[in-house]
């Protein structure tokens, strides 16, 4: 499974690359602090695996690394992905390295 850390990922902010960030944490959870990406559950994934983009990289994201984990590999072993990242650590990972103030539970 390929990653990205999160210092790889504010670089690609900074930069304004062309990439699609999805946070896969429940609703309530995208509610409480999150990295302006798409909200999409881990439980509707596949569901909604049209949302997500095929032509570009997709960084797939959750609070520790684990269900973005288990997003990608189901996204690779269902509909052949080739573009997804998970991030390494998660939002805990981008709240150590760039914003201690940011809620995280």
């Amino acid at each position: 499974m390929k990653e990205v850390s999160v210092q790889e990922l504010k670089q690609k902010i900074d930069n304004k690359e062309d990439f699609q960030l999805i946070d896969v944490r429940e609703t309530f959870e995208y509610e409480v602090s999150n990295l302006d990406g798409e909200n999409i559950p881990l439980g509707g994934i596949l569901i909604e695996a049209d949302k997500i983009s095929k032509d570009k990289p997709v960084i797939i994201q959750c609070r520790s690394g684990k269900r973005s984990a288990a997003a990608v590999m189901q996204l690779e072993s269902q509909y052949g992905f080739e573009n997804l990242y998970n991030l390494k650590g998660g939002i805990l990972a981008w709240q150590e390295a760039f914003d201690p103030n940011m809620p995280v539970y």
